[in-house]
């Protein structure tokens, strides 16, 4: 059945070979991870200077470090010597600079050339054009965005924007101090299916009275399989007898300071492009970041940020965290369900969705566009 014969109700997807063939996921690495803003870490992960964190952006290995000065700044992870990779762990703290293991060549905090080997024989070297090559690095919300493109895109179009699109103002976002809660939780799920899948189930609620039943429980306007991205500024509202964003629906924590009335007992999810999930609620925010590394595999950080006086005293956040652990596990073994399906020749020219799916017709459109395919 071809797109232009499908009963009026349906709208196609996207075909299944866009979530499986490597050439897909290149282009999407170069056009899309590594030309776009990307969330790379949570900026408290790097407290003092020399705090470092690599992450995977698209095909680059980004360097994020805390400056002598405090201020955070991006590199690419590579010595500009013979190319080998400059910091080997994942995460760490060095004193003062970041030496090369293959030869020695050492950087400052700020990505200067500092030494290296008979280097004072070369006295033509340029100590900050031989230095690491920066990537822009903008902080929000308490996290700190890359992007490696040479004139990256407009910060408050492509992620202001989306938060705007979604809550109608910026202020709703506001509110919630994201910036200033701390982390209570952080779960890392290796997810074996294509960021799409997973950006698809997100923006949708037709699984949620399928595959939620705790989700449901708590947001029961999600059994009508309308997601709360459905509408500008809606915020799904929690059931009568529902007393807090919890796996039993039992009292969580005081709302967040700056949360207004009318966000009260209300759950509100964003996609912000290409890898940003939040969830807000009035005691605290689910943040999820994607880093897709293949056309079948993406490993997605899960944050839950509480106040700095709930993380402090040490209280109890388990049955918050364990209903959207629970929303993520199901969420993720189904689209680890679907990926070996992208294969089969039933869905070689892809699938359908439901009008209540018509916003993942249009990310399918924003994929198409940003890879220029037709």
């Amino acid at each position: 059945m071809t797109a232009t014969s499908l009963p009026s109700s349906l709208i196609p997807t996207l075909p299944g070979h866009y979530y499986t063939d490597p050439a897909i996921f290149g282009l999407e690495q170069s056009r899309i991870f590594e030309n776009m803003w990307f969330c790379a870490v949570r900026s408290s992960d790097l407290p003092n200077p020399g705090s470092f964190k690599s992450v995977q952006v698209g095909r680059e290995s980004v360097l994020v470090v805390r400056g002598r000065d405090g201020e955070l700044r991006a590199f690419l992870n590579i010595c500009r010597h013979r190319g080998a990779k400059l910091c080997t762990e994942d995460s760490g703290e060095v004193k003062r600079a970041f030496q090369c293991p293959y030869h020695a060549w050492t950087y400052g905090l700020d990505g200067k050339l500092v030494a290296a080997p008979n280097l004072t024989k070369m006295p033509d070297i340029d100590r900050v054009e031989y230095g690491l090559v920066n990537v822009h690095l903008r902080e929000w919300l308490g996290y700190a965005w890359v992007c490696l493109a040479d004139e990256p895109p407009s910060f408050d179009d492509d992620v202001l924007g989306a938060v705007t699109e979604r809550l109608g103002n910026l202020e709703a976002i506001d509110a919630y101090e994201v910036a200033d809660l701390d982390v209570g939780k952080r779960i890392t799920y290796d997810v074996k299916a294509n960021w799409k899948l997973i950006v698809e189930n997100f923006m949708e609620c037709y699984h949620c009275a399928t595959i939620h039943p705790e989700l449901t429980e708590v947001l029961p306007e999600f059994a009508d399989g309308y997601a709360a991205q459905y509408y500008v500024g809606h915020g799904a509202e929690f059931g009568e007898q529902i007393k807090g964003f919890t796996v039993d629906g039992s009292e969580g924590f005081d709302k967040l300071p700056g949360v207004t009335d009318d966000q009260d007992r209300r759950y509100y999810a964003i996609t912000i492009k290409p890898q940003v999930f939040i969830n807000l609620v009035p005691d605290h925010i689910i943040f999820h970041r994607m880093y897709p590394l293949a056309e079948d595999r993406t490993i997605v950080e899960c944050d839950w940020l509480y106040s700095k006086e709930v993380v402090a005293s040490g209280k109890d956040v388990s049955r918050s965290v364990e209903l959207f652990h629970r929303v993520n596990v199901q969420d993720f073994d189904a689209c680890e369900r679907c990926q070996p399906a992208m294969n089969s020749r039933a869905y070689a020219n892809g699938g359908v969705l439901v009008p209540s799916e018509h916003h993942i017709g249009a990310f399918h459109d924003w994929v198409n566009a940003k890879l220029a395919i037709s």
